[in-house]
């Protein structure tokens, strides 16, 4: 099977199989889940989301979480992983938001990445999720799931899987196989042991061919 026949099938179950995927995190604007993504690095989706109401009620706006000390958040962040560092990323986060846009998500990429915690990865959350945008967000999962299923081949780094996936991915398809992929890997085609047996593209996986 050639790679773009696979790249083709693999959208069509996707797309018949989910047509409207959503992130798992919970958030009412954009600012929300900017917190909720920079939460969420090497952290459950269900523990950021058990963290963030009493975040939100506390901070509910940049201006509100700009004036508060990374001590202060730590208390309400401090069941997720890395909660020092992500405290002063947070405030960090809000004080340039504050300062430098007007208390606004940017929708741009290299404004994005200006912001304290805001790396690639959740820079094209923000693109994708906020504003539909062609964006393709390389998590653990994307990274881990595109590989063994053949959508990549030998990538070293996200950056290099975000690219081939972008390649090869409809624009249309971009924000929705974001969410395919992450979920995918979430629940059938997980790290240690993929549930073949009820996985809609088993019979396209590369890693089941060379089985």
């Amino acid at each position: 099977m050639t790679r773009a026949e696979r790249y083709r099938q693999v959208m069509e179950r996707f797309r018949a199989a989910m047509p409207d995927p959503k992130t798992e995190l919970k958030y009412s604007n954009p600012f929300e889940l900017l917190c909720a993504v920079i939460l969420s690095a090497q952290c459950t989706d269900k523990r950021v989301n058990l963290i963030t109401p009493a975040l939100f009620a506390a901070y509910p706006t940049p201006e509100a979480l700009a004036a508060a000390t990374p001590e202060e958040v730590f208390e309400i962040i401090r069941s997720c992983t890395y909660p020092n560092n992500k405290a002063r990323l947070l405030v960090g986060m809000a004080r340039t938001l504050v300062s430098d846009y007007g208390g606004q998500v940017p929708h741009d990429m290299d404004a994005l990445l200006s912001l304290p915690g805001v790396g690639r990865k959740t820079a094209n959350v923000i693109l994708s999720v906020v504003w539909g945008d062609a964006a393709m967000a390389v998590d653990t999962h994307v990274f881990r799931v595109s590989e063994r299923i053949g959508l990549t081949s030998g990538s070293k780094t996200p950056l290099e899987t975000e690219r081939t996936l972008t390649a090869n991915i409809p624009a249309a398809d971009l924000p929705r196989a974001h969410h395919w992929l992450i979920l995918h890997g979430r629940y059938v085609c997980k790290a240690r042991r993929p549930d073949c047996a009820n996985c809609l593209i088993a019979d396209l996986c590369s890693k089941r061919e060379l089985d």
